[in-house]
């Protein structure tokens, strides 16, 4: 592997070598969540050309500038857009990909940036829209769901504007589905009862509502876990990427692979459950003793179970402690049909020999 430093000031990615590794030989490659270009740049590196996709412009800025001499060679295309959009951009019209790559989630950048209002820390405004302002995708059309994405539920305004007029039973679902919060009815009426009195503006009005529901011993990852569901909620994402991963497993080219790094349990869930279903072969009814569909699996898990960062890298990033990566290969064409390959775990049998032979890293499965 070369010695290129893939963290940078604007991010530091996850997984990096077992991204590379699920990866590996992909000549044209699809980066959903740019951000500050960590893996785009590990893809460069390995031979790959790289089409990088975010809603951030402040990260599109900062990949640009960062591999800036890629594009000079024609290998690097950045492109301001929502990966859930992809079929909207015509930029990307018609494109197909060998490889293509999504980090869910927020970017050291963003949460370190109190302005973006991601961070609990105090006086942080409740914004934690990915994309700032929320500007328009470059070139983007109207999406086949019937509107923008600004149009969307979910998908616009801040966290203070969701806080301030959600009624309490979406609070409540917010809380419950996105943040596994057991209290989840008694927060939901406390930022009611708060923002009568006062409109939610900043993170302390949020850490407040929670520490009057879970008491003075509430402390930073029950800030973390909730603060996430609001912003999962801003952003729309769990439909979101309930929306995407059938556009993009179309992008692949047979044989390609899509690799997910998902941070939170509702998404690696749908992530788990999208490429379980496509790998099946029959879609008879359970109890149907005997198959009569005909299917053939769309394709083949790479990994059995997630894989998740050493514990290395945890040492290095705690960011990458909750972080577990999905990878899925589209079926091969062959004269009689498509033939999906064989799941395996990150790295086995005389790979798995090889990697302790060269000291290459190996994630560990869950």
């Amino acid at each position: 592997m070369g010695e290129i430093p893939f963290d940078s000031a604007f991010h530091a990615p996850v997984l990096v070598e077992e991204v590379r590794e699920a990866l590996a030989g992909a000549r044209r490659a699809l980066d959903g969540t740019l951000g500050g270009g960590g893996h785009a740049l590990a893809l460069l590196d390995a031979g790959a050309d790289v089409t990088g996709l975010d809603r951030d412009p402040e990260a599109i800025e900062a990949a640009r500038a960062r591999l800036a001499r890629f594009a000079r060679e024609g290998r690097f295309h950045a492109l301001r857009g929502n990966f859930a959009d992809v079929d909207a951009i015509p930029a990307l019209a018609g494109a197909a990909f060998d490889a293509i790559l999504l980090d869910l989630g927020v970017s050291s950048h963003q949460v370190d940036d109190e302005r973006r209002g991601f961070s609990f820390r105090e006086g942080a405004p409740l914004d934690m829209r990915m994309e700032g302002r929320r500007p328009k995708a470059e070139g983007a059309r109207q999406t086949t769901g019937g509107g923008s994405e600004a149009d969307r539920p979910g998908g616009a305004g801040t966290a203070a504007e969701l806080l301030n007029s959600a009624d309490a039973r979406e609070l409540i679902r917010l809380f419950r589905e996105y943040g596994d919060e057991p209290r989840a009815a008694r927060l939901a009426h406390e930022i009611v009862r708060r923002r009568a009195n006062r409109p939610f503006a900043v993170s302390d009005d949020l850490v407040g509502a929670i520490r009057a529901v879970l008491g003075p011993r509430s402390g930073p990852p029950d800030f973390a876990r909730l603060f996430q569901a609001v912003r999962i909620a801003v952003n729309d994402e769990l439909a979101s990427l309930e929306r995407a991963l059938p556009a993009l497993r179309d992008r692949l080219l047979p044989a390609g692979v899509l690799a997910v790094i998902a941070y939170h349990s509702g998404e690696d869930r749908i992530v788990k459950n999208a490429f379980r279903e496509w790998s099946r072969s029959c879609v008879c009814p359970p109890r149907q003793p005997v198959c009569t569909c005909g299917g053939r699996a769309q394709g083949a898990l790479i990994h059995k179970k997630s894989v998740t960062a050493s514990s290395d890298e945890i040492a290095r990033n705690p960011r990458a402690r909750s972080a577990r990566l999905r990878a899925w290969r589209k079926a091969a064409l062959t004269a009689s049909g498509p033939v999906p390959g064989p799941a395996s775990g990150p790295a086995s049998g005389p790979k798995r020999a090889a990697n302790a032979a060269t000291g290459a890293p190996a994630g560990r499965v869950t």
